[in-house]
């Protein structure tokens, strides 16, 4: 992966620092059992198996990781990043060193397991709501660290990104309406400080209540309001008020069984939180083959 990889242009984050520390702290002062096992010179062959069925997501990191422990090793791609996968599935095969490929299996079967998991989920959520005008976006709700894997999975899986971090964007939550005094004086002194700051970042306002809605919608200079844990019936009457003047977002407790309700009734986004702290990985193995 070149270092104009969508990851490190997207979130802040080093994908070859990453690998160099996941190497690390697997490999310590050394693979003893590699060592004291097999030949140094021994050569290997192995195939990435699929043991469940969902997304695939992780296939160029897993390129990266494999070359990051040895340039020689070959690897030939069966499967790409974003495409559906089946129990029985090969994804990839790499040849060379054996003990080259066993250095490199378990980071990048922790990283292809998870991320697969990410944009299996993902991709179960954007297809309920593909007939609605709604985008399923994610949340800053990631493993510290590795939040650049986490949603880069979810663009995977065929959803869209919210803020990547706390820099990218003003999210003006409950606590900082609380903190500040109210919405009208949080709105009007997020607009000052981007002024003041000469910077442009959307505004995204939550609010808890209609109340809170129409307390927005009169004071404006926003671009989006998040919907928090409102119900289905003050979701289309939330929609309704805002009519179109800025852009919505609903959130909170939104699961697969009701997402499709929700984008119902006109959203521009649901963002969940689940989608990255809360996922089964995806079932992958590396197994020896000739």
């Amino acid at each position: 992966m070149n270092k104009k990889s969508l990851p490190e242009l997207l979130y802040n984050f080093n994908i070859h620092q990453f690998i160099i520390r996941g190497l690390a702290e697997d490999i310590g002062d050394g693979d003893h059992t590699s060592l004291s096992c097999i030949p140094s010179l021994a050569k290997g062959k192995a195939k990435l198996l699929v043991k469940e069925n969902g997304v695939i997501a992780g296939v160029a990191l897993a390129i990266s990781i494999f070359k990051e422990v040895d340039r020689t090793l070959k690897i030939t791609t069966l499967i790409n990043d974003g495409a559906l996968i089946k129990k029985g599935d090969i994804v990839l095969i790499v040849e060379g060193k054996a003990q080259s490929i066993l250095l490199a299996e378990r980071l990048v079967l922790n990283c292809m397991q998870r991320m697969s998991g990410i944009a299996t989920a993902t991709h179960k959520l954007v297809t309920i709501c593909k007939n609605t005008k709604t985008k399923v976006i994610d949340t800053r709700k990631t493993t510290p660290t590795i939040r650049g894997l986490e949603k880069w999975a979810v663009l995977i899986g065929g959803g869209s990104n919210h803020r990547i971090g706390l820099y990218d964007m003003i999210l003006i939550k409950d606590n900082h309406i609380d903190y500040s005094g109210g919405i009208k004086q949080a709105i009007e002194s997020a607009n000052k400080y981007l002024k003041l700051q000469n910077k442009k970042l959307q505004i995204e306002i939550e609010a808890r209540n209609l109340k809170e809605v129409k307390e927005i919608i009169a004071v404006g200079n926003v671009n989006r309001i998040m919907l928090d844990n409102f119900s289905i019936s003050d979701i289309k009457k939330a929609v309704k008020l805002i009519n179109g003047k800025f852009q919505t977002e609903a959130s909170g407790g939104i699961t697969h069984k009701t997402i499709k309700k929700y984008a119902d009734c006109g959203v521009n986004y649901i963002s969940l939180g689940a989608l990255t702290h809360s996922i089964k990985s995806i079932d992958l193995s590396l197994k020896a083959t000739k």
